[in-house]
């Protein structure tokens, strides 16, 4: 491998489910209104799976967008990395076996990351180390899915209405363009209070068994993490790469919550409307959301061959990272 190549995205894809909910459709069963819902979030619908879906079938429609729009086959991808933490089984097999399956992936290897809603950024860093220390790297395919509407409440308006099902995916490949590819990854995590945000039904949890696998979050806590630590992503490249805030070209941030975006873009010195958002149509997807919103900046034409793109996002554990890309 020469020493100047890097790793580029040559493809993403997205997949929604067809069934949209709309805040005025919760209204009707949970004590709550659009208007408080758009207030509170910024979130007006959300797309939830089919009940003869699954996280697999999702992470497949937007892995097969994703290989087109690279014009990569799936027999020559090298890995397969899945990043979700509603996998199709509870523990084994993997999602991304299965996927590998589906995609007939046949030289492929194929792993998880569970990251929660970091698990994106988390996979990119992991796949761009795998590629480096594999001469001659295949392509790699990394996909976040998340099937939320099956771990909430549909009984807690707190929770239940920030959140979407959804899968975004992304096509790597090793480049020796001029002004191309994957600069650098912040990953870090917080891992001494897990109670903040976790779902239950494992085996620290009691009865592991007969408990709902539900998630669990103290609002409060969690969103003065989240503007401190996307803020700090943001800032880390700025510092390091020695940027200026006008090379950015767009900041990519999870999905979560429109307070916590609006908030966490005050402490930073970027463009306002260099911030993409499409939490309103999408909601808090997890580990879907980065991809998803990078399928969506490709798909329009708003993202051109040289852009800086900065990804920044937090998840459970707690996790937090980002990534920075010359698109």
């Amino acid at each position: 491998m020469k020493s100047e190549q890097r790793v580029k995205i040559s493809g993403t894809g997205g997949y929604l489910p067809a069934r949209r909910v709309t805040n005025d459709d919760l209204a009707a069963e949970l004590d709550t209104s659009h208007d408080w819902i758009v207030s509170h979030t910024g979130i007006c619908a959300r797309h939830i799976m089919a009940a003869d879906e699954s996280p697999c079938d999702m992470a497949e429609r937007a892995a097969r967008v994703a290989l087109e729009r690279a014009g990569v086959a799936a027999a020559d991808l090298g890995y397969i990395i899945v990043a979700t933490t509603t996998q199709d089984y509870s523990g084994f097999p993997s999602t991304a076996c299965l996927l590998q399956g589906r995609l007939g992936a046949t030289q492929a290897g194929a792993l998880d990351i569970s990251a929660a809603c970091t698990g994106f950024v988390y996979s990119l860093e992991v796949a761009r180390g795998l590629m480096h220390c594999d001469r001659g790297a295949r392509p790699t395919l990394v996909v976040g899915v998340e099937a939320m509407s099956r771990i909430v409440d549909w009984k807690d308006r707190n929770t239940c209405v920030l959140f979407g099902d959804g899968a975004g995916a992304a096509v790597l490949e090793l480049t020796s363009e001029a002004g191309r590819g994957i600069l650098a990854s912040y990953l870090r995590a917080e891992g001494s209070n897990p109670d903040t945000l976790y779902c239950g039904g494992g085996l620290r949890t009691q009865p592991p068994v007969t408990e709902a696998r539900l998630a669990h979050m103290n609002g409060r806590v969690v969103f003065g993490f989240a503007v401190k630590a996307m803020a700090e992503v943001v800032l880390h490249f700025l510092e390091t790469l020695q940027l200026s805030p006008e090379q950015v070209s767009f900041v990519v941030p999870h999905q979560a919550n429109i307070r916590i975006l609006q908030a966490a873009q005050k402490r930073l010195p970027i463009a306002p409307e260099k911030f993409f958002m499409n939490i309103a149509e999408v909601a808090n997807t997890s580990a879907a959301s980065i991809p998803l919103a990078l399928a969506e900046l490709d798909r329009s034409g708003r993202l051109r061959a040289g852009d800086l793109v900065i990804t920044t996002g937090f998840g459970a554990g707690l996790t937090y990272g980002g990534n920075a890309i010359l698109w």
